[in-house]
């Protein structure tokens, strides 16, 4: 139990109350949102894949909408679990309180899907009668605090003693997965932190010696079965890792999540020899795997992919163009998205590879007959260099199409982006938090007109607000992370996950840098490349647009 005073039990009772009342409204909300939206763009019964792009607007607003709503209800759920235990203390509960306040001020007010673009409940179908019925009560209620002056004051006074806590509110995980927290974040700080910037502005890879570290950590191996030389641990425990690492340095974060997707894939998709053969390797970190999906002019349209692989007696030749592949040169094999069927368009006639290829560096990147590329340079996310490639007949064997079955590729690749999307909200998180402890420490230790500018209110208040969204932020995460362990479908809860994480990561990188000043934005200091990595976050692993479109559809199917 923290050291923190305890709300007193009637006025936990009274809040828990407003909680749930304001979520059963918010349920009717989406419900409805729902229902209204069903009306515009169904034929016969069946969403219209026209009538949706025509809404477009309106059904991203639903998906911002109900990734709200369930970001309130794992808020709630964290509150419940901390009761349970005996650990919700006042700083945790006021958060929890503002938390519910601000976002229920932007349902009702406009969500900002963007700088630009809000979804609003107007467009959704409502009239300004029943949104005023529906905030009528706790809703109102619970609204009215985030004109509270005394609970941010509440939450700054105690924020500026939680800068050695590792997630700033207590996370409501067990005690294995904060086993995990600390070992990674030792780890982090002593071998990442002091020379992640460097390695930023340099644009270096990060160095084989730190990769091996994290080998003999576990970080490869985390979620591989034991039987196949893993650890055998979930999503949850990954997400943990992906924090604590990304915290340090997105790049090392990222590292993680080559072997997790070429795991997955294999996992899912590959034959018991497949399994036996690259999962053992793939654990022990003796062989770096990459992605090799993403080709020019499609971005997240894999369904237009041209690059084909053809049979020709116990090989296949793979001739095409690659974009945008991460940790290329250093890899040791590929996870190749290509066509195998050229008569067949769409997703049909997809076949995933594990490509072999050696090791290269940046003077012969590619030293594999029939591969070529050049590096994109990129604002952050360094670390790991990012390439265009271009195959001319690259030979792959037979033996190495996933599964042995030809036209599987699609279907086998959507089987990791549950896993992959939680994986890079964690990786968000951890973005976030390192943005909140570089502002928070940046505040209280620069004095301006003779006092700390953690003082003076907006640079405290958007330091209580970036703690409030990392805590929303998190325990979605943690819940669409449980639901994989829990073997339960989950693509909604991924989706939504890193739909808000990386708004998050966005903000609270934004807001950190503000709070610099003019320092944030020279590049000696470490808080410009937080800029930098956390905007690649919206983009990657589907866009939020694209992230908006999945989730809404998801939605409007159920």
């Amino acid at each position: 139990m923290t050291q923190d005073t305890l709300a007193p039990a009637d006025n936990k009772i009274t809040q828990t109350n407003l909680y749930q009342q304001a979520l059963d409204t918010l349920d009717i909300v989406v419900t409805v949102s729902k229902e209204k939206l069903r009306e515009r763009i169904c034929v016969a019964g069946r969403v219209s894949a026209q009538q949706l792009e025509h809404n477009q607007q309106q059904a991203h607003a639903l998906a911002w909408l109900a990734t709200y709503v369930s970001a309130l209800h794992q808020l709630a759920a964290y509150r419940q679990n901390l009761i349970e235990n005996g650990n919700l203390s006042e700083f945790e509960d006021n958060l929890i309180r503002l938390g519910f306040a601000e976002y229920l001020t932007q349902i009702f007010a406009g969500i900002p899907m963007s700088q630009l673009e809000f979804a609003r409940l107007e467009s959704l179908g409502h009239s300004p009668k029943d949104i005023a019925g529906y905030k009528q009560g706790a809703i109102e209620q619970l609204i009215a605090q985030a004109n509270d002056a005394s609970l941010y004051a509440a939450i700054a006074q105690e924020l500026e003693h939680r800068t050695d806590t590792p997630t700033i509110a207590t996370s409501g995980l067990d005690e294995t997965s904060e086993q995990i927290r600390e070992q990674m974040r030792r780890f982090a700080e002593a071998e990442v932190v002091p020379h992640a910037h460097e390695w930023h502005l340099n644009n270096a890879y990060i160095p084989l010696d730190v990769i091996e570290a994290m080998a003999e950590l576990g970080v490869f191996s985390l979620t591989i079965p034991e039987e196949y030389g893993g650890l055998g641990l979930g999503k949850t425990a990954m997400c943990v890792v992906s924090e604590e690492l990304s915290r340090a340095y997105i790049g090392v974060g990222s590292l993680g999540t080559r072997s997790e997707i070429a795991a997955e894939l294999i996992l899912a998709g590959g034959t018991e020899a497949q399994k036996q053969h690259w999962l053992p390797r793939i654990a022990s970190g003796e062989i770096l795997p990459t992605a090799v999906f993403t080709e020019p002019n499609t971005g997240s349209d894999l369904a237009s992919l041209r690059t084909r692989a053809q049979k020709q007696g116990d090989t296949y030749s793979v001739n095409g163009n690659k974009t945008w592949i991460t940790h290329p040169v250093r890899a040791d094999i590929m996870t190749l998205l290509a066509r195998t069927n050229p008569d067949q368009t769409g997703y049909k006639g997809l076949s995933m590879f594990i490509a072999e290829k050696p090791r290269g560096d940046d003077d012969n990147p590619f030293p594999a007959e029939g591969m070529s590329g050049g590096e994109i340079e990129v604002l952050g996310y360094r670390g790991m260099k990012e390439y265009e490639i271009a195959f001319e007949d690259f030979k792959v064997p037979s033996k190495n199409l996933l599964g042995e079955v030809e036209g599987q590729g699609f279907k086998q690749l959507m089987q990791t982006f549950e896993a992959a999307r939680i994986q890079t909200a964690a990786r968000a998180v951890g973005v976030a938090q390192s943005a909140l402890e570089s502002g928070l420490q940046y505040a209280l230790e620069r004095n301006q007109f003779g006092k700390a500018i953690y003082q003076f209110p907006r640079v405290a208040n958007k330091l209580v607000l970036m703690a409030v969204e990392l805590l929303l932020a998190r325990q979605l995460t943690y819940f669409a992370a449980n639901e994989k362990d829990q073997e339960h479908r989950c693509d909604l809860e991924a989706g939504m996950a890193k739909l808000l994480a990386a708004k998050v990561a966005w903000s609270c990188a934004d807001n950190a840098l503000q709070i610099h000043g003019g320092n944030g934005f020279a590049l000696e200091y470490p808080v410009s490349r937080l800029l930098c990595d956390a905007r690649i976050l919206s983009i990657f692993e589907g866009a939020s647009e694209i992230q908006a479109q999945v989730i809404a559809r998801r939605i409007l199917e159920s």
